[in-house]
């Protein structure tokens, strides 16, 4: 189980979804008992079917950043650039000896831009390339017209991942799929700006599903888990264990991790709403489950062997091959029963990754 292959599972390429169900809540749910590997068919709307009062469900409020940037270098030539620790106004590197703010970047081009290399965008914003190690740029940015936050979110457009194909045309800004896109890679819930990705177990939610939840006296907290490029790095070691997950930010507020603290002391359930708030609780967690207010970055890489601490049950989408967010749900479920849901999942014919359908895990 600790073999990079052990994660190896067949999709067919028309099982990536490539647009949003039109209906959120009318994606479908596949509910696995990780206790006996039983499967059953729902709708995601029957979520509070499968819950009980006094549950506790946790979901990441992070909003996703319009972090891609496409432009040209100052000689000539077509970059694209994907700001990957976007959390406030400097980025995670500070600022500039000229208080320029300045970000880890990934930057796609047809050769590798050197140190000292411009770079040049809609609207006046420059950047600067100032370093590259491993794998990644730091890059300074700069805006004589406009604050840098007020340009990004005026020309840049949001990072869809790469198995969402969208051709040239529908990825404009302005064109009615960037706009589709804009509003559905977003949790309805989403409020604190700083993810590069949407925590895609939470694309599911609806205002009108969350008042049925509560309604069903299900409490509901949040976290915050700002989702980075370190949720995606490929495993490259062959042995799991010696992966590294880079680090992401997190913050859990005091009335959180009490409402979770109490839900664990009292033997109700906590459900998790996808992989990053899974990381976040039991990266804040003690022996006992108790929650540890605070922030911080979370580097916690949860695979096979792992004990769960905070969390008793799991939503969550389905996953790459290979990934480590597979690994954490082979570590929640078991592996051979993860690996078996998705076999059925492919054969009923579910729709897979960041605009597929859902999985409960109970």
């Amino acid at each position: 189980m600790y073999s990079l292959s052990d994660y190896r599972y067949e999709l067919p390429e028309d099982r990536i979804a490539q647009v949003p169900v039109p209906d959120r809540e009318g994606s479908r749910l596949l509910l696995l008992d990780r206790g006996d590997g039983g499967l059953a068919h729902h709708r995601f709307r029957d979520l509070p079917d499968l819950m009980e009062a006094g549950d506790v469900l946790v979901v990441n409020d992070t909003r996703v950043v319009p972090a891609r940037l496409l432009g040209k270098k100052e000689t000539g030539g077509n970059v694209e650039v994907l700001i990957l620790d976007y959390s406030g106004s400097n980025g995670r590197n500070g600022a500039s000896a000229d208080k320029r703010p300045v970000h880890r970047c990934l930057i796609r081009a047809s050769k590798r831009p050197r140190a000292g290399t411009i770079l040049l965008f809609d609207e006046g914003l420059q950047a600067e390339v100032l370093d590259f190690a491993e794998g990644l740029y730091t890059v300074a940015f700069s805006s004589p017209n406009a604050s840098f936050s007020d340009l990004l979110h005026r020309i840049g457009r949001i990072p869809l991942p790469p198995y969402i194909g969208r051709k040239p045309e529908e990825s404009r800004r302005g064109s009615a799929r960037a706009e589709e896109d804009a509003a559905a890679y977003q949790t309805v819930y989403a409020e604190k700006e700083g993810a590069v990705a949407a925590p895609t177990a939470g694309l599911h939610f609806t205002p009108g599903l969350l008042d049925r939840i509560r309604e069903k006296g299900v409490e509901i907290a949040s976290i915050t888990l700002h989702v980075g490029y370190g949720t995606f790095v490929p495993v490259r070691m062959k042995d799991i264990r010696s992966h590294r997950m880079h680090s992401e930010r997190f913050e859990i507020s005091p009335s959180t991790a009490e409402t979770v603290s109490r839900a664990k002391a009292d033997g109700r359930r906590v459900i998790a709403v996808g992989t990053t708030c899974v990381r976040t609780l039991e990266y804040a967690a003690d022996e006992t489950g108790r929650i540890a207010p605070g922030f911080g970055e979370c580097d916690l890489f949860i695979y096979p062997g792992y004990r769960f601490k905070a969390v008793d049950r799991m939503i969550t989408n389905f996953h790459l091959p290979e990934s480590t967010l597979l690994m954490l749900v082979s570590a929640f479920a078991g592996r051979e029963k993860i690996l078996n849901a998705y076999r059925q999942a492919v054969e009923a014919e579910y729709r897979f990754y960041s605009y597929g359908d859902a999985m409960f895990i109970r």
